[in-house]
């Protein structure tokens, strides 16, 4: 009887914390939605949905006028505002239009989904792989944004793997047409192991000749010196790498950045053919509702490269796996608003980059002109 006296306290004491569990409650979902600033959003946006999933606590807002949000790290990462929508299509259609054939996809961060919608929508792509941390996100919260996404995660060609990015691509055999990168916040524990010089070596060693390597970078909320760190070190993996800017009234935003295994010219033209194609009516139709009408309006994005830039990036710390000093520099921009400031030093030396863009006469001509207009030249 001694001997079981233990024991029956050991389930006693099990017993009792399970019961004190069931009357612990859940997170508010106005908390995990907006963290800090959770005070100022009550009864302003409706919380839809919120989860404390494996690895992070998610939620989806919905606005007064049927914008959805998606909640993470206590902020914002995705939403289906116009400036956001038009980052997370760029993104998707640039890493498909851009390599000749883009048959294998790989999209790192699932999110709302909408850029990897965006890339499956292309009919030469016939497989896609979304490597997600966090198993509620393509789940839960992507079916929410259903409409914006093309159901994405429902499509037969995608497969949804479940694991943190890095680990995924150091441990598969599996090499891409193409990767796009659309990280959470460098701040956020583990992010900025996606931004490094050693992960983009990885991405590198992961693509088939003539892939290509996009990647998001935020301006707002962030700081000069952090954006200069993300750009400075992706541009110094790919050397011919180049940056499209995603602009919102006209005022610095985000940011898309590009690099190629084979650096060569994009054929603007290819890209017009493609876009006129009946076969490819979804891009078409998914451009045209951000308001990119032709490949002359999606490439007079274009903000500058690596030569335009050495003025703007002298100086710039690299992120490294040894330091991720990109972590903290992206923390001490968490409360700034400086995106249209950090713009306009971005591109202040960028011009028209002869030889990045092929195509007749005509075509050049007129993308010269979009884009020096956009620069302001």
């Amino acid at each position: 009887m001694k001997r079981m006296t233990p024991i029956l306290g050991m389930i006693a004491a099990g017993a009792a914390a399970g019961l004190l569990i069931q009357t612990v409650p859940p997170l508010p979902g106005i908390l995990i939605a907006y963290g800090r600033y959770a005070a100022t959003w009550v009864g302003i946006n409706e919380i839809i949905y919120s989860g404390e999933g494996v690895t992070a606590s998610v939620a989806v807002s919905r606005t007064p006028a049927g914008v959805l949000n998606y909640h993470n790290a206590g902020k914002v990462q995705a939403s289906s505002e116009p400036q956001d929508m038009r980052l997370q299509r760029m993104l998707g259609h640039l890493t498909t239009l851009v390599p000749d054939n883009p048959r294998r996809v790989l999209v790192i961060g699932c999110g709302a989904g909408v850029t990897a919608g965006a890339v499956s929508v292309d009919p030469l792509v016939k497989s896609e792989t979304i490597a997600e941390i966090e198993p509620l996100v393509p789940r839960v919260v992507s079916t929410y944004f259903a409409e914006h996404n093309f159901n994405v995660v429902a499509n037969p060609k995608v497969t949804v793997h479940l694991d943190d990015a890095r680990h995924y691509l150091l441990t598969t055999r599996d090499t891409f047409d193409a990767i796009t990168s659309d990280p959470l916040d460098p701040w956020v524990r583990g992010a900025a192991t996606l931004y490094t010089r050693e992960f983009f070596e990885v991405a590198k060693a992961h693509l088939n000749p003539g892939g290509v390597v996009t990647l998001f970078v935020q301006l707002y909320e962030s700081n000069d010196a952090a954006v200069k760190s993300e750009v400075a070190t992706f541009l110094d993996a790919f050397p011919g790498g180049m940056v499209f800017a995603n602009t919102s009234n006209g005022q610095g935003y985000d940011l898309v950045l590009l690099g190629q295994v084979e650096p060569k010219p994009i054929d603007v033209d290819r890209v017009q053919a493609r876009l006129r194609d009946p076969a490819n009516a979804p891009i078409a139709k998914s451009l045209s509702e951000i308001n990119i009408f032709s490949a002359n309006d999606l490439f007079g994005t274009y903000a500058g490269h690596s030569t335009d830039m050495a003025g703007w990036l002298k100086g710039a710390s690299l992120n490294r796996d040894r330091n991720l000093r990109l972590q903290y520099l992206a923390g001490l921009g968490l409360n700034l608003y400086q995106s249209d400031a950090i713009y306009r030093n971005m591109i202040k030396e960028s011009q028209y980059p002869e030889g990045l863009f092929a195509g007749s006469p005509a075509t050049l001509s007129a993308l010269r002109t979009t884009i020096n207009q956009a620069l302001g030249r």
